[in-house]
């Protein structure tokens, strides 16, 4: 009997759109991962991570829409459910993040306290 995995992430459209078009840059390290995470800090006590990264040991692996994802899998708790998106508005350009876990964020979106 098979299990069927989740992913913790998703993401939208627009960032699935912007991330395949960074990837295929002639300059692009195809041995690089999206790393997706959180880090101490910020006005609401913890901050987003979005990069381009090496896998490293502790990290879990994860294919969302054809992009190779790491994370660690402490930063799970926080994460899970989250989606990643990008906009390109007049106000705003850039990835967002919208979490249902979050019980603040701050005015500029990349921090958040649960």
């Amino acid at each position: 009997m098979e299990t069927a995995v989740q992913n913790p992430v998703r993401l939208g459209s627009g960032a699935v759109n912007e991330l395949k078009r960074l990837m295929n840059e002639p300059e692009f390290d195809k041995s690089q991962y999206l790393r997706v995470g959180v880090k101490g800090g910020g006005c609401s006590g913890m901050s987003y991570i979005l990069g381009f990264d090496k896998k490293e040991d502790d990290d879990e692996v994860h294919e969302i829409q054809g992009i190779p994802v790491v994370m660690k899998k402490a930063h799970g708790i926080y994460l899970f459910g989250i989606e990643v998106d990008f906009e390109d508005g007049l106000n705003a350009r850039g990835f967002v993040f919208k979490n249902p876990n979050a019980s603040s964020t701050c005015g500029c979106g990349s921090s958040f306290a649960v």
